[in-house]
């Protein structure tokens, strides 16, 4: 049995093999059996990807590690077997009929008939690709996606079935739909279907009138589920203008929120079982330095946004600091005076003190941290917000009073420190470090040496999820066809058909299905997450591709 091992950064590698089998038994092996360093893994249709901690372990190492392991065996299956009520009814069933040659009473017997087991997940979170279907799925998927397929839509695409989360973009064969909810925060796991899980779908149709009756009755309630904490505070998880913050502390209350604030921390980690991606701050060193600035942990909750305009007022005593972009910072007391205060340092504002960032003269996204951390609600163990999977904490909104906590410890307030230097302005050109690969040998050699030759423009289309980038001659592919989907990596750098290539950021999709040229390197992350819109970004390979091929 072949493995190919294909750099995805300096801290990442995917494990390509001749299939799904093959995979899920590498993934089991590796969690039996660990690897000490690795970080996180993500299994897909015949690729594994590995994120590990170079400190711990080298790529060599790990890939001799894992060129040992026996891969000819087949995947435990879960003994949990979960049922999938299913209307019939989709928009692409009389299309799937037409393909398979078949009738739609057919394709429902046929879909209905069979057994299948969750392969992995992707794609968003609780999204299933399920395997083990009837052999005659084998359906394309359509030549144009849709814009919005519904929550709880049932779809076919190559050998895969699948059920939608919630509602997004897609281009699977949609043939039903479910009132079951495949992801719930109110659950103590969110995710309806887990890797190694059996389903068996049944057609509701099918199925005893008063069977349906409670069927509807029992899952209508679970898509109207608040996904945050309520009270003490408000639904979005915090106090509104005029309520008391619900520890009767100090708190400040949002005057102005910007273009976009929002909840973030160093990243929800740990989640890929349920198709959930890390998130987290943008600029992490900046978030660090905030925190570390008023003495709270590294990883204690922070406010970012977007481009200035968030305004504060202190309620009651607060110490606060402001890091990342290079915004004026202005403080206004309750009667009138006002002046210029430094980012970087920490800031004591007193009852009624009104702070307030202006639009940035260089970066993007400043950071705000208050000394004992800010009293809001995690979700699945992180407080960030994913913009993408709408995991974590809603934005912060006008009128919002956030709670702060007393200090959990002694620690002193940090002394101020000097910003970064060279945070990229609009107009100007920004140099990120790259790692070829994985899918490098998917381009001509003419596309490989232009993307480090010519210099891409960052457009207005770019946010959390990545940096969408335009240049003058597109990236040419090598390889025709489509890309079974598989793992990606922050800093990921896809190329969609248009050739124009997308730089994945913070709130990335857990897999994807375009092919990837290079990544940008950890140590550069940051400083891609600062870079504004109409900047200029070229890429400095670090090396060149080098697959390894072990037998």
């Amino acid at each position: 049995m072949t493995m190919r091992f294909l750099p995805a950064n300096l801290d990442a590698l995917i494990v390509e093999q001749e299939g799904l089998e093959p995979t899920l038994a590498l993934l089991e092996s590796l969690r039996r059996d660990p690897v000490a360093g690795i970080e996180e893994m993500v299994p897909a249709a015949r690729t594994l990807l590995i994120r590990f901690r170079p400190w711990v372990c080298s790529m060599a190492s790990l890939v001799d590690a894992i060129a040992r392991r026996d891969t000819g065996g087949r995947a435990a299956r879960s003994d949990t077997l979960v049922e999938i009520p299913v209307h019939y009814d989709g928009e692409d069933l009389a299309e799937v009929a037409q393909i398979l040659g078949a009738t739609p009473e057919e394709v429902v017997r046929r879909h209905t008939g069979s057994e299948y087991t969750v392969a992995f997940t992707g794609f968003a979170p609780g999204f299933a690709y399920l395997t083990g279907g009837h052999p005659s799925f084998d359906v394309p998927r359509r030549a144009t996606p849709r814009t919005r397929i519904p929550a709880g839509a049932v779809g076919l695409a190559g050998t895969f079935s699948g059920i939608y989360p919630q509602a997004s973009p897609g281009g699977w064969q949609i043939i039903g739909t479910t009132p079951l909810a495949m992801w719930d925060l109110a659950r103590e796991v969110p995710a309806l279907l887990q890797p190694g899980f059996r389903v068996r779908f049944v057609d509701i149709a099918a199925l005893p009138t008063a069977a349906r009756q409670a069927l509807e009755a029992a899952s209508a309630p679970a898509a109207a589920r608040v996904q945050v904490t309520p009270s003490p505070v408000s639904a979005t998880g915090l106090a509104r203008a005029g309520d008391a913050p619900s520890s009767g502390g100090p708190a400040l209350q949002v005057l102005s929120a910007g273009l976009q604030t929002l909840w973030q921390d160093l990243g929800r980690h740990g989640h890929a079982g349920q198709g959930v991606s890390a998130s987290g701050a943008m600029d992490r060193a900046a978030c660090r330095a905030a925190n570390r600035l008023v003495g709270n942990p590294s990883d204690a909750a922070c406010l970012e946004t977007v481009q200035g305009g968030l305004r504060l007022r202190s309620r009651g005593d607060t110490v606060v600091a402001v890091a990342g972009a290079d915004a004026p910072l202005t403080v206004t007391t309750a009667d009138g005076r006002r002046w210029p205060v430094a980012r970087h340092a920490p800031l004591a504002l007193a009852d009624g003190d009104e702070l307030a960032i202006g639009e940035p003269r260089a970066g993007v996204r400043c950071y705000v941290a208050a000394r004992g951390g800010f009293a809001v609600a995690p979700v699945l163990g992180s407080c960030a917000t994913d913009t993408l999977a709408r995991v974590g904490p809603p934005a912060v909104a006008a009128g919002d009073v956030l709670p702060v906590r007393a200090p959990r410890s002694l620690a002193a307030v940090g002394a101020a420190e000097l910003p970064p230097e060279g945070l990229p302005e609009a107009g100007q050109e920004v140099v990120l470090d790259v790692v070829p690969g994985p899918r490098t040998d998917w381009f001509t050699p003419e596309a490989v040496a232009l993307l480090a030759s010519q210099r891409w423009q960052v457009t207005p289309q770019s946010n959390r999820v990545g940096l969408r980038l335009a240049g003058e001659v597109p990236l040419a592919r090598a390889v025709p066809g489509e890309l079974p989907s598989e793992g990606t990596v922050a800093g990921a750098i896809q190329v969609p058909p248009s050739g124009q290539p997308v730089l994945f950021l913070a709130d990335h999709p857990l897999t994807g299905g375009y092919p990837v040229i290079g990544a940008v390197a950890p140590h550069h992350l940051d400083l891609a997450g600062q870079i504004p819109v109409n900047a200029w970004v070229r890429f400095r390979p670090l090396r060149t591709f080098e697959p390894v091929t072990r037998s």
